[in-house]
This record gives C-alpha cells, structure tokens and sequence, in this order.
C-alpha cells in the first residue's frame, strides 16, 4: 500500500486524528473485481463536501438509480496526498474543495473465499463555495447532486443497506461514524 505512515503522519497533523473504524464482510465476486481491478491500490478517500447544510452526492454508472454516495478515489502512486485529494473532488463533482477535518480512517477486512482483502478509507470532511456539480470524469460519474446529511444518515442509509451488498453495508458503517465525527465536532465547537 503506497500511503505509508510517512505520507498520513502529516495529514493527521494537520488535519486532526481521524475517529477509527473497523469492519469485516464477505464479499462476492463482483465486488472483488470492484477493488482488485487496480492491484496496486487497497485504499479510498471518501469526502464529505459540504456547502452550508448541501452535501455534495455522486452516482456512479453502475449503481441503481437511487444509490448515491458523497464523492471519492484514489491517491496515484507519487502524487501529493492533499493534490490527490482536490483531483478527485474536481473530477467526480467538479467542485474546487479545502480540506477541513480528517474525520474517519477505516480499515476493512473484505473476505473472498476465506482470503483477507485488506483495505483502508481515508474520510476528510471539506468545504466549498462552488455551488454548481459539474463532473468532468463522466465516465466514472453519472451524475452528482447536492443532498444533505440527514438525507445520507435516514433514505440513503435504508437503501444502501436494502441492496444486502456488502460493499454498501460497509458504506453505510463508514457514512454512519463520519455523521458522528461530523456532530462531535460541531458540537465541540
């Protein structure tokens, strides 16, 4: 995994010590080609794009109609992590972010025929002043939208969770501790 502890010591001194998940799932084939398709890469950063109470959505081609999630990828080999970051806010919602919070680090277990898949998430909350999504990876994006938290936290969940995928239920275990790091903050300050 090529985020080693001396690229995220940095960003966890600059941007808080994230809460820390664990979680472990059977997972199905197709999911296995979802996150072996890069072998190179086990990780995702997930932002949680706000603009005043608008939460920023994608959708992504192969999801149904109704699965949305907030935005996020993959940090390239040799590239910066916070310019990774920023890449992939523009591509999948065309919104220009800062970085304000590194609120979750989850390390997920995913099983395959009683193998382990390792994996790690990286959960930054960021703000913007953008106020139009427009995606320029309109292969990897359908479509974005704003939504709000409450909306990720109550019908998205059921959804996600209404799939019976693995990979959801994991989202929704992620998206849960980033809404509690989200309120323990805000109401910290």
């Amino acid at each position: 995994m090529h985020l080693t502890e001396e690229i995220l010591a940095p960003i966890r001194a600059r941007y808080g010590e994230p809460a820390r998940l664990e979680w472990r799932g059977e997972i199905s084939d197709a999911e296995l080609r979802l996150i072996t398709y890069n072998p190179s890469r086990r990780h995702d950063v997930t932002l949680f794009i706000t603009n005043g109470d608008r939460l920023a959505l994608i959708r992504k081609p192969h999801f149904a109609e109704d699965i949305w999630r907030p935005p996020g990828g993959g940090i390239k080999p040799g590239e910066d992590f916070e310019e990774g970051v920023r890449r992939e806010a523009l591509e999948e919602t065309g919104l220009h972010v800062e970085l304000r919070r590194y609120l979750v680090l989850a390390e997920p277990v995913f099983v395959f025929a009683n193998e382990d898949v390792p994996w790690q998430t990286h959960v930054f909350s960021a703000t913007t002043s953008d106020e139009v999504l427009a995606p320029s990876d309109t292969q990897e994006i359908a479509e974005a939208r704003w939504g709000t938290l409450e909306e990720l936290a109550r019908p998205l969940r059921e959804r996600l969770l209404a799939t019976g995928r693995a990979f959801w239920r994991y989202r929704v275990a992620l998206h849960d501790a980033a809404i509690a790091a989200l309120t323990r903050e805000r109401t910290s300050q």
